[in-house]
């Protein structure tokens, strides 16, 4: 029997995957626990409609990413931060401060994204990268002033 996988399921596959299985195996596991649905020809245009839509937004998340990249590319953003003698910070500069920095400037970027090379402990100019898609990432300057 063909069945329309609903969610994952361990040595099957994946949501959305159409596989044969036993009749007793679909009947009374996967259709019992709503892990699959059977593949009628109305099922598999619900599935079908579904992996075009999220094309479409998957696509439109890397036009986004593309456009932001563009724009951010090079750019230096200044953080002020609270500092002691020396230019030493209290703490380190992490992503979420970058983050933040960035959303004041108008770019929407994920904490996440953000990769910093080495522990951030002193006032000055640091390369950071910033992943804006899974296939989209930037590398952008980050200048950090003692905050009055």
């Amino acid at each position: 029997m063909k069945v329309i996988l609903l969610q994952e399921v361990k040595g099957l596959g994946k949501p959305d995957d159409i596989v044969n299985v036993n009749d007793g195996y679909a009947r009374n596991f996967l259709f019992h626990k709503e892990l699959a649905l059977e593949a009628t020809p109305a099922n598999l245009n619900v599935v079908k409609t579904r992996k075009q839509a999220e094309q479409r937004r998957q696509e439109k998340a890397l036009a986004e990413a593309h456009e932001t990249a563009a724009k951010i590319e090079g750019k230096r953003f200044t953080i002020p931060i609270k500092c002691g003698e020396g230019g030493r910070l209290y703490g380190a500069l992490t992503s979420m401060d970058i983050a933040s920095a960035l959303q004041k400037a108008g770019f929407k970027v994920d904490k996440r994204g953000i990769s910093i090379q080495s522990p951030v402990k002193t006032l000055g100019d640091y390369d950071v990268d910033v992943r804006l898609h899974a296939d989209v990432s930037v590398r952008i300057m980050i200048r950090l002033e003692a905050a009055e």
